[in-house]
């Protein structure tokens, strides 16, 4: 089965500096697992390789629609398939590389589509929850538990989609997920970068300083006046700062706030993905050289014997 590998771990960590550099040594390409990178014109705060970079070393799923538009996990997958095929056709070997587990997951363990969307449904349950805020939680509590265990109880999106399986199929949306979730044909192999946690906050509130240097907030301010109220505002650094724009908040609010909510969120991709213990981990703490990590993931591919390309790798050492 033809192996791909995936280069993942909370934000900010290192990921994208040596994933780069091996890329650049396997003469392969780089596909992004990042939902933000998508969007055109989201650069400085999505933290995008350099477009310089990006010329040497291919990056896929990058700049891929505007802001102006939705994008699900399922367009993703969709999209991501045909470049795995073509670079596996061109004896390549993939490397997928981000922070966004959703995508990941549904990259390793196939994604259930269930039935189509119910409207109607949708708006009756959605006026419930208005009427009675955390209704909808404990009826799926109650329907589905263990679909309940995973989402959060003021997810509404989530709820709501669950309910809507669940009544549309009479069937619980976790048992249609085992029962009907195919994996893709390949075997991918994780490489988890980790640091030491209060250096990699450290490291997360240099990088918002930098992004704010590097124009964020002017970034922020041309994507208001093309989408005033569009899902691509809500990530982490865009909403803060859009806040501030609007004058609801001070700018060093703002940037208080885009600190605070990155730390909380690089923890909430720790915790989604040491669920997953096929990940191989890679402790970097300490460690900020690229050619250096990337040595360490090297190590780690060669010792797992993760590769069917030895001979490429072993050159590394």
């Amino acid at each position: 089965m033809n192996k791909v590998i995936i280069i993942l771990g909370p934000t900010g960590v290192g990921k994208t500096g040596a994933s780069i550099l091996l890329a650049r040594r396997l003469a392969t390409e780089i596909i992004s697992a990042d939902s933000m990178q998508i969007y055109r014109g989201m650069d400085i705060g999505t933290a995008k390789p350099p477009a310089r970079i990006r010329e040497e070393v291919r990056h896929h799923m990058i700049d891929i629609v505007s802001p102006t538009e939705s994008y699900s996990v399922g367009q993703y997958l969709t999209t991501v398939v045909p470049i795995i095929e073509q670079l596996h056709q061109k004896g390549l070997l993939p490397i997928i590389v981000g922070g966004t587990g959703l995508y990941i997951t549904a990259l390793t363990r196939g994604l259930f589509r269930g039935p189509p969307a119910d409207q109607t449904l949708r708006d009756e349950m959605l006026s419930m929850e208005k009427n009675e805020k955390g209704i909808l939680y404990s009826h799926l509590r109650h329907m589905d538990p263990a679909t309940a265990e995973n989402i959060k109880s003021n997810d509404t999106r989530r709820i709501v989609r669950a309910l809507e399986v669940c009544i549309n199929t009479k069937s619980k949306m976790s048992s249609m997920q085992r029962m009907f979730t195919n994996p893709l044909p390949y075997t991918f192999k994780r490489i988890g970068l980790i640091r030491d946690r209060s250096e990699l906050y450290r490291m997360l509130e240099e990088r918002v300083d930098s992004m704010i240097a590097s124009g964020l907030i002017q970034e922020v301010s041309t994507i208001l006046d093309m989408i005033p109220d569009r899902t691509p505002l809500q990530a982490i650094g865009y909403k803060e700062i859009a806040q501030y724009l609007s004058e609801n908040i001070s700018r060093e609010e703002a940037i208080r706030l885009v600190k605070r909510n990155t730390k909380r969120y690089a923890k909430r991709q720790l915790t989604w993905f040491r669920k997953d213990p096929a990940i191989h981990w890679v402790d970097i703490s300490g460690v900020h050289n690229s050619e250096t990590i990337c040595r360490m993931i090297t190590d780690t591919l060669l010792e797992h014997n993760i590769t069917g390309n030895l001979g490429q790798l072993t050159t590394l050492l």
